[in-house]
């Protein structure tokens, strides 16, 4: 007899399939069981399609079974009408004897109502299996609707003495294995930033190439608009973002925003009305410290290569961390913060 634990380990897994792929919707997986056998499975693939819910009920061959089956979800089914139906309603509409929920919903459009309309229907709700991890596996969508701004990953790489460019000038630190797994993580993003002059410097795309996946919003901090239009960030391969105090507008896949002040506050607040629930800041050094002075940021990521640099920028300066996780990867050693 498998457990509930057992059958949400598998919503979980499920929902990780559409990482990168349903932002600013939350990562969804659901099964459907009967007699304690996996009938039905989905996960919500794409933003703006089906939902996981609907997916797996979809899966289902015989779909008289589904009067007497338990359906699984990693988070609250939804009560509301957006690009697609409300699920707490399909439930109801198929009279799903069970629904066991990792995690309750907390954006202001549900946090609760789904669950209510299914109790009013007299379906029997277990809420809070597995909670913790189905938390973790949105920690951007919660982020984002508890505290009003995106969630932030500081990433940078540096030698083995402590510096992060070689004389402000292009240098490759980390290996190309661990440029590979930075490429993926920056698709598991909806927006990458950094400052004028790491565009300057590096001349990056800021895109996911050696991964496949979808590119971020690029963020560029130019306050004056002193880039010139020929550089990589300007190119059709993403959607671009400069903030500055100068222009506000739209061309194309370009838009200007226009702030007040350059400060991590105001650009997160921005941010925030954007619906970007979740960002990269890959640099320079004074981007990334001013964020970590004013507490703006929830995990970093730090790859540390062999190689030395006798002269160079600095690494930035990490407070109130806690380290998660540390790995080796090829060449290179990743370290992987929280900010506590």
């Amino acid at each position: 007899m498998h457990s509930d634990e057992f059958f949400m380990e598998r919503c979980i897994q499920l929902a990780k399939l559409g990482v990168g792929k349903v932002a600013p919707n939350p990562l969804v997986g659901a099964i459907i069981v009967h007699n304690n056998k996996i009938i039905g499975e989905g996960y919500h693939e794409n933003y703006g399609n089906n939902h996981a819910e609907v997916n797996a009920i979809n899966n289902v061959k015989n779909a008289s079974l589904l009067k007497d089956s338990t359906i699984y979800v990693s988070l609250e089914p939804c009560s509301h009408l957006g690009k697609t139906p409300p699920c707490a309603n399909l439930l109801c509409n198929i009279n799903i004897k069970k629904v066991v929920i990792g995690c309750i919903d907390i954006s202001s459009k549900v946090n609760g109502k789904g669950i209510e309309i299914l109790r009013n229907k007299g379906i029997e709700v277990k809420v809070g299996v597995l909670e913790k991890k189905c938390r973790e596996l949105n920690k951007h969508f919660f982020k984002f609707h508890e505290k009003k701004r995106p969630f932030i990953l500081l990433k940078w790489a540096e030698s083995s003495n402590g510096f992060i460019d070689k004389d402000g000038k292009r240098f490759n630190i980390s290996g190309i294995e661990t440029q590979t797994l930075v490429h993926k993580i920056r698709s598991e993003y909806q927006g990458i930033l950094v400052g004028r002059k790491t565009v300057e410097n590096d001349n990056p795309k800021l895109t996911v190439r050696a991964y496949e996946g979808q590119n971020p919003t690029r963020i560029i901090i130019d306050p004056m608009l002193r880039l010139d239009d020929s550089l990589s960030i300007f190119n059709k391969e993403s959607n671009t973002i400069i903030l500055n105090t100068k222009k506000e507008g739209s061309e194309n896949n370009i838009e200007w925003i226009k702030l007040s002040s350059i400060n991590p506050k105001e650009i997160i607040k921005k941010l925030f009305k954007k619906n970007i629930q979740s960002v990269i800041i890959e640099g320079g050094q004074k981007t990334i410290q001013s964020f970590i002075d004013n507490n703006l940021w929830d995990e970093t990521i730090i790859i540390k290569s062999e190689k030395i640099i006798k002269k160079g920028t600095k690494t930035p300066t990490l407070n109130n961390l806690q380290i998660t996780k540390e790995i080796t990867f090829f060449n290179d050693k990743i370290l992987i913060y929280r900010n506590i």
